[in-house]
């Protein structure tokens, strides 16, 4: 029993450092950014305000330029428990707009990623050809390509936000899955190689009985990496859609009506989504790589 909490105690104790040292310097932050206003303030009506009362103030603005942890907890609480999740209040109504879209992109950057790099591997041309665009593809500032699809979609008369979030969304997710996959698909030695052909494997059975299950541990590593990279793309995509459903949408309208508050509390809304995303995809990949037997 001691050994199993002194383990857990390993694990969780230098998170929980880390996460306070956060907490310390953001409400520092807090205090520095917020106070340029209740100084102004003060001054205006002629009074003198000592450092407590000035750090009073600023835990507790309405619309502070940086909202200190405990008023983002309490709009968090606010919008995504007490709000009903049929709400378009709601955050967690919002997160499953962003979520469905993120999912398909996911499938479709998935499914691209990995076709393009079994085309890679297996085709000299391929690699010559595809790649460097790949790379290429990847400088792009995705806030100057997302109008771009966007505009494209529409004109092809495509209608619904949906499926420009999504190719927005693959457009993000498709590089680290096909950078992953390649790099596993040629994980096998030449001596594994050449056992196969010894025993006279086809190209198909070199690809599933050998390159594919090699190449698991790194397909997941770039899953989880795809998997909330495609929820970026997702947020991106809603920014220049005009979209009113979904936590980019929810960003878009904080700060167009001047709220950090909604705002801050929309970013860590996406930031609980990517991570029970990645736990997810980690989870999968657990009970996968056990089952085929590498070990953990």
């Amino acid at each position: 029993m001691r050994r199993l909490w002194g383990r857990a105690m390993n694990r969780v104790l230098p998170i929980l450092t880390i996460l306070a040292g956060i907490v310390v310097i953001w409400y520092a932050g807090a205090v520095w950014m917020n106070s340029g206003w209740t100084l102004g303030q003060a001054e205006r009506a002629g009074t003198e305000l000592s450092f407590r009362e000035v750090v009073a103030d600023t835990m507790n603005q309405k619309r502070p330029r940086v909202p200190t942890p405990h008023q983002v907890g309490a709009e968090l609480k606010k919008t995504a428990i007490d709000q009903k999740i049929t709400s378009k209040r709601s955050l967690v109504y919002h997160g499953f707009v962003t979520l469905r879209s993120t999912i398909f992109g996911f499938l479709l950057g998935v499914t691209v990623g990995i076709g393009l790099a079994v085309a890679v591997v297996y085709t000299r041309v391929a690699e010559m050809s595809l790649m460097p665009w790949a790379v290429i593809s990847q400088t792009i500032p995705i806030v100057a390509i997302a109008p771009m699809i966007i505009v494209v979609i529409a004109a092809a008369g495509i209608e619904g936000r949906g499926l420009s979030k999504a190719i927005i969304s693959a457009y993000l997710c498709f590089f680290p899955v096909l950078v992953g996959m390649v790099k596993g698909l040629r994980s096998p030695d030449a001596m594994q190689l050449d056992l196969l052909r010894t025993y006279g494997a086809s190209r198909g059975q070199e690809f599933w009985k050998l390159r594919l299950p090699a190449s698991m541990p790194y397909l997941f590593t770039s899953l989880k990496i795809g998997i909330a990279a495609a929820l970026v793309g997702t947020i991106v995509g809603e920014l220049p859609a005009g979209a009113i459903q979904g936590l980019g949408a929810r960003i878009l309208i904080g700060d167009q009506f001047g709220n950090p508050l909604m705002v801050w509390a929309a970013l860590f809304a996406a930031a609980i989504l990517a991570g029970l995303l990645v736990s997810i995809v980690a989870l999968v990949q657990g009970m996968t790589l056990k089952r085929m037997g590498f070990a953990r």
